[in-house]
């Protein structure tokens, strides 16, 4: 059995932390020693695995607790949901670097963001050896084993949606053409 502080120790908690998932029913103690001090059993370390899982997830409190109470095979689903949430922030997350990239006036602020343009790319992919030939394939090969992920991509790179629309429409034409 662990106290309050031993299991706040191991996981990197407060007591504060520990007491309140108490409070919500998310972690409570399996028992109390004769002094009224909360005790933690094994199965309620697991448990806490469990949530710090979720909570590495960037699952809310609220949605940790539905998890937890729920069969296990509701979980794919609600974590294939929040994986999707994940993604549109991201997306979102990466047009805000544009923007601010554009509002700057300052070509290298992207580079310094971690993102890159169109022109980098290409730049990139030229300095390799690939020519049109080699990219328009990359694109094919893209399109054809991920597309959620050449949309994604695509975005990434600050590309307009309508050019993004006809990309995915050619790479998609070409290599079901072959």
């Amino acid at each position: 059995m662990q106290t309050v502080g031993q299991l706040g120790k191991r996981f990197g908690l407060s007591r504060s932390t520990l007491l309140y998932y108490d409070a919500i029913g998310l972690l409570s103690p399996s028992a109390r020693s004769a002094s009224g001090y909360r005790l933690y059993s094994e199965a309620d370390v697991q448990r806490m695995e469990r949530i710090m899982t979720y909570r590495e997830a960037g699952l809310a409190l609220e949605v940790i607790g539905r998890l937890l109470q729920e069969d296990e095979s509701a979980a794919p689903a609600l974590l294939e949901r929040h994986l999707q949430a994940v993604n549109a922030e991201i997306a979102r997350l990466r047009q805000q670097q544009h923007v601010i990239a554009r509002l700057l006036g300052d070509p290298q602020a992207l580079g310094r963001s971690r993102a890159m343009s169109k022109a980098q790319w290409v730049a990139l992919l030229a300095s390799t050896g690939l020519d049109e030939a080699g990219m328009n394939r990359w694109h094919h090969e893209f399109e054809k084993m991920s597309p959620d992920a050449h949309q994604d991509f695509l975005e990434s790179l600050g590309i307009a949606p309508g050019e993004i629309t006809r990309i995915r429409a050619w790479s998609r034409s070409e290599w079901s053409s072959r």
